[in-house]
């Protein structure tokens, strides 16, 4: 019995092991593919509206092949994910029910494009009302401003980034109420604790004003109310799974006629 279990441990690291070796050579393609889509999306951000009127400047010689790859990984990242998502997937679906599996495979387009809405979002609503707020306090206080392009880059990265993540909350929420591991009940309880958590994530990734960080508390808060809606539809089938699954099993204890 201890050799069959071994065995089947032996198995599972077997297939991980395959499918962390897909996922790798997957990423060195889309390396490539981020080779190529890097120098036109590099334009398009520092040609942008928002640091159209920025001179960005290199202080190192190696700055600009620093973010060169820098955005070759992020796209790479991006590029691979959904693979990613799908090889976690196939990995833990021998565990779970037939409805289960059609069910969680539908959450990849879903998360992708959360994660992308993310971005999205924060570039496009919170970024602009940022570097607006952090050139008018150079220009009130009559300090010229020269700024990096490994800075600039940096701080997009820590702004837009975090919200691709954090907008995976209600993929999280409905996968663990479909497992039956959350409950829409637990959310509604510790909601208070959730907006607390929520609150400290805005304060470490916004500047120390109230508005930008009202700016990003009050779409996170949303979220987590969307995901309260979302968790409750996804306990409620899997309740239904679960009765289901009990009428089944009752069905095939009963004794032939």
């Amino acid at each position: 019995m201890n050799q069959q279990n071994e065995m089947t441990v032996v198995e599972h690291i077997g297939e991980l092991r395959k499918r962390l070796a897909l996922i790798v050579v997957f990423f060195l393609f889309a390396l490539i593919a981020g080779f190529f889509l890097a120098e036109p999306l590099i334009r398009y951000l520092q040609f942008s509206e928002e640091a159209r009127n920025l001179t960005l400047n290199a202080f190192k010689i190696t700055d600009p092949i620093k973010i060169y790859m820098q955005v070759m990984m992020i796209l790479a990242l991006i590029i691979t994910s959904p693979l990613i998502m799908y090889q976690f997937w196939a990995f833990i679906s021998p565990g779970l029910s037939d409805r289960e599996r059609k069910v969680t495979l539908g959450y990849i387009p879903f998360s992708l494009s959360l994660f992308i809405g993310g971005i999205a979002f924060s570039y496009l609503v919170l970024f602009p009302y940022v570097i607006g707020f952090m050139l008018n306090i150079s220009e009130n206080l009559d300090i010229q401003e020269t700024i990096g392009i490994n800075e600039y880059f940096q701080f997009l990265f820590q702004i837009t980034l975090p919200f691709g993540f954090i907008f995976q909350l209600p993929v999280l929420m409905l996968f663990l109420t479909r497992l039956g591991i959350l409950t829409p009940m637990m959310m509604t309880k510790y909601r208070k604790y959730a907006y607390l958590a929520l609150v400290t994530i805005a304060a470490f990734i916004t500047p120390p004003d109230i508005i930008s960080h009202m700016i990003v508390t009050l779409p996170l808060i949303l979220l987590y109310e969307f995901s309260v809606v979302i968790a409750r539809i996804g306990y409620r089938k899997f309740l239904r799974a679960e009765q289901q699954q009990a009428i089944e099993e009752q069905t095939e204890d009963l004794p032939p006629k």
